[in-house]
């Protein structure tokens, strides 16, 4: 889905090459219980909702903008199985259902946290992070060798053509570390 297609403010936004690569890393089930921790403007929240239609989506967002824009965007999307959590995780998490996909697009510097409380959870979860700074991609990492776990780690780079006279010049964006966390 084009990045176009959703309302935005000053949130950041999965861009739609990222979010394409972590839904397919999700392996979503029709009757999936998805976490959409950091969920920002909530493009994978709604993506991730077109496609579980007997499931549901719990988005969670400290910032109230966001919040509101998640809600904007689930109602423009006719969505009925998105549900809005305004907070900070993990404790925001606290009370929802037992998710079997989780995807960490935002941590606030709690990750270890988060990834604990959901594992706790349901140690079969299916866990999708992005990771934008490398300092985050450390905590990652580091956790990953602690809990003795295996995690698929995979950077990609976008470049979109900018036009600029009668020349298209590609404008690169921001690498992204995608990792995933299957169930042991």
């Amino acid at each position: 889905m084009k990045d176009s297609a959703f309302i935005r403010g000053k949130i950041p936004m999965t861009k739609s090459e990222v979010r394409a690569v972590s839904l397919s890393k999700l392996n979503l089930r029709d009757d999936s219980i998805v976490y959409d921790i950091g969920a920002g403007t909530g493009s994978v929240a709604v993506e991730a909702a077109l496609v579980i239609r007997q499931g549901h989506v719990y988005a969670i967002e400290e910032k109230e903008e966001g919040c509101q824009l998640i809600g904007q965007n689930v109602e423009k999307f006719h969505l009925e199985n998105v549900t809005v959590v305004c907070g900070k995780a993990p404790d925001a998490l606290k009370g929802l259902p037992v998710p079997d996909r989780v995807f960490v697009g935002g941590s606030g510097g709690r990750m270890a946290e988060i990834l604990d409380f959901v594992r706790e959870r349901n140690p079969l979860v299916q866990i999708v992070i992005n990771v934008a700074a490398l300092e985050t991609l450390s905590v990652v990492g580091n956790y990953l060798k602690e809990k003795n776990l295996e995690g698929e780690i995979v950077s990609i780079q976008v470049a979109k053509a900018q036009t600029l006279g009668s020349y298209h010049l590609m404008q690169g964006q921001n690498p992204v570390y995608i990792v995933t966390i299957e169930p042991e």
